[in-house]
């Protein structure tokens, strides 16, 4: 049987317990709270956002317990430091809550890579346009290439000319972002998708 002194032996034992099984991932800013404020004089916010005044960091905790709540520090960098009487658990669960609806709203940009080779049929041609206006419509990058084998690499105007065929091809759903570079045996151009489309 544990017998834990401290609300700080608790969270600790607490994060051991839940570690193991990596339940535990609410937040990774932890704000001091309770006891591990130490700060001489601190402004307190209370539950309802009223200012309770200026006080020392025990007379704020005492506070606190009164009201069965948290003292949390808030605004460290303040003069005073700033400490709010708040509920910490759902603080932290409705931080987290923001944050992942906040990750849920982002849009990611990938890069889809579309490969040609220099004596590309039309029809395969074709199908790899469609593809990369698929790509452009979905608001990725493209990035297009041609790789020269052999005695390809004595002509890479043949690799300029499909990539501004490819260019005029797309060129109703994106813009060419960097011009197409030969680098080694290949043939590097990127596309991003038009605003708007």
């Amino acid at each position: 049987m544990w017998c834990l002194s401290s609300v700080g032996e608790i969270s600790s034992a607490l994060y051991l317990l839940f570690s193991k099984t990596e339940v535990l991932t609410i937040s990774v800013k932890d704000l001091p709270i309770n006891e591990e404020i130490r700060d001489k004089e601190v402004r307190v916010i209370g539950p309802d956002g009223a200012q309770l005044g200026i006080m020392s960091a025990k007379d704020a905790y005492k506070l606190a317990l009164e009201r069965n709540l948290d003292l949390v520090k808030i605004a460290p960098q303040a003069n005073p430091p700033v400490c709010k009487i708040i509920d910490y658990g759902k603080y932290r669960f409705e931080q987290s809550k923001r944050e992942k609806e906040a990750r849920k709203n982002q849009k990611t940009i990938d890069i889809k890579e579309i490969r040609l080779s220099l004596n590309i049929d039309v029809n395969d041609f074709n199908t790899k346009v469609k593809q990369a206006i698929k790509f452009l419509e979905g608001g990725d990058k493209v990035k297009v290439s041609v790789r020269f084998r052999g005695r390809e690499m004595a002509h890479p105007e043949l690799g300029t000319t499909l990539m501004q065929r490819f260019t005029e091809s797309v060129a109703d759903y994106g813009t060419v972002e960097k011009q197409p570079k030969l680098e080694g045996r290949s043939m590097t151009m990127f596309v991003t998708a038009k605003t708007g489309k």
